[in-house]
């Protein structure tokens, strides 16, 4: 019997392990602060406490993202993995933040330090933990195009970033002696994770407006370009199009002579519509076409202007 793993026998798994290690980070950077009193160790464990949090949501908003469409979300529930992403970037702003105000209470006050090598160990062996997982959840997230798995995953990087400055800085202090090194790092660490914040933020907000990719309106225009070229059809207008996720919508009126069948023009739009699903191989494709003749009076004007992208080039958080 052949079994067909779909795209949520893939996410699922993934977004467990997920939580399970983040739980397990929390307790041994927890324990590895506690032995050692280290500001720049209580960064890294704090990030851990938000991350927790935040992989919980997304594991919630996984979920919800896969719900099939229903009466009253009759385009379905994805645009949730945004606003997931958005949140979690919040929650690592907010970690960034209480990291600063520690760091900088240590930096004045001058840190009290004790046991770095256990410490180091500790938290050594959880980065390398982190680093595999965070980069299978980058993976999964862009094979299955889930912006939830991958926001995850680039917390999960960031997560490790931290642990090496860590590393880092305390075994700086441990060769030099010199206490504030610890404080230091931290502070670093904090301005490292709240760029990755507002990469995340920034990422969700451009997902929520719905802002249109610059490449992916090239490719459609392209397309729709060609058919012209073979008279496949008169011409087109009003193109409009969105992805969530793993979903293309793409919205267009086709021309066509006024003298045609509706039962040719009909059969063209189809080859069109058969043109465009293979542009986007392995995502959900969904097309709303309106026939209409080329000699009516608004045939060759868009009511809408050119897609622009207020928001740039979109960042992935890396």
């Amino acid at each position: 019997m052949h079994v067909v793993l779909t795209e949520k026998d893939y996410q699922r798994p993934v977004m467990l392990a997920s939580l399970l290690v983040a739980l397990v980070m929390l307790v041994g950077k927890l324990t590895a602060w506690s032995i050692t009193g280290s500001a720049a160790i209580f960064s890294d464990a704090l990030e851990s406490v938000i991350h927790l949090f935040a992989t919980g949501f997304a594991g919630y908003s996984l979920w919800l993202s896969q719900q099939p469409a229903d009466a009253g979300h009759p385009y379905g529930h994805g645009k949730v993995a945004y606003f997931s992403s958005g949140f979690e970037g919040a929650l690592i702003a907010i970690a960034a933040i209480s990291i600063l105000y520690t760091a900088i209470v240590d930096l004045i006050t001058g840190p009290e330090l004790q046991r770095l090598g256990v410490g180091l160990w500790i938290t050594g062996g959880l980065a390398a933990v982190n680093l595999v997982l965070g980069g299978v959840l980058v993976r999964t997230g862009r094979k299955h195009r889930s912006v939830v798995l991958e926001a995850n995953g680039h917390h999960v990087l960031t997560d490790v970033w931290t642990s090496v400055g860590v590393l880092i800085g305390l075994g700086l202090v441990m060769l030099t002696g010199w206490l504030w090194l610890d404080p230091v790092v931290a502070i670093l660490v904090a301005l490292n994770i709240l760029w990755t914040a507002l990469s995340l933020v920034r990422r969700s907000v451009h997902g929520l407006m719905e802002a249109a990719d610059p490449e992916e309106t090239e490719r459609i225009r392209t397309l729709l370009d060609r058919a012209v070229e073979k008279e496949v059809v008169e011409g087109y207008h009003q193109l409009r199009h969105r992805r969530i996720n793993h979903e293309v919508w793409i919205e267009y009126h086709l021309l066509f002579e006024s003298g045609m069948s509706v039962m040719d023009a009909h059969d063209r739009s189809h080859r069109v519509e058969d043109a465009l699903h293979k542009l986007f191989p392995g995502d959900s494709v969904v097309i709303t076409a309106h026939l209409e003749p080329s000699a009516h009076d608004e045939a060759h004007q868009d009511r809408r202007p050119e897609p622009v992208d207020v928001l740039g080039p979109q960042d992935d958080g890396q």
